[in-house]
C-alpha cells in the first residue's frame, strides 16, 4: 500500500515544545503526532456510532412505544457498579 503525507502543521513553539517533552525515548515527533490522528480517527469513529446507536435506540423506542425509565437505567447500572466493586475488593 502506498504511503501518502499529511498537510505541514504550523503550531506555537510551546506547543511543539511540549509534545517533545513528552516523547518517549525512542518516539520521533512524527510518530507521535501519527499516533495521536490514529487515535483522534479511532475516538471521532467510536463517538459518531455511540451517535448513530443512541439515534436507533430512539427510533425504536418511538415505533414500539417502549421506554425505559432514567432511574430504573441508573439503579441497573449502580447495582453492577456495586457488584464490580465488591468483587474488586474482594480479591
Amino acid at each position: 500500500m502506498k504511503t501518502a503525507t499529511m498537510p505541514a502543521l504550523r503550531v506555537e513553539p510551546e506547543l511543539r515544545q511540549a509534545a517533545e517533552e513528552t516523547l518517549r525515548p525512542g518516539e520521533s515527533l512524527s510518530a507521535f503526532v501519527e499516533d495521536s490522528l490514529r487515535r483522534n480517527v479511532a475516538l471521532r469513529r467510536n463517538q459518531q456510532e455511540f451517535i448513530a446507536r443512541g439515534l436507533a435506540s430512539l427510533n425504536a423506542a418511538q415505533e414500539s412505544g417502549e421506554y425505559v425509565s432514567a432511574k430504573k437505567v441508573l439503579s441497573k447500572l449502580s447495582a453492577k457498579l456495586d457488584k464490580a466493586r465488591s468483587k474488586k475488593s474482594a480479591k
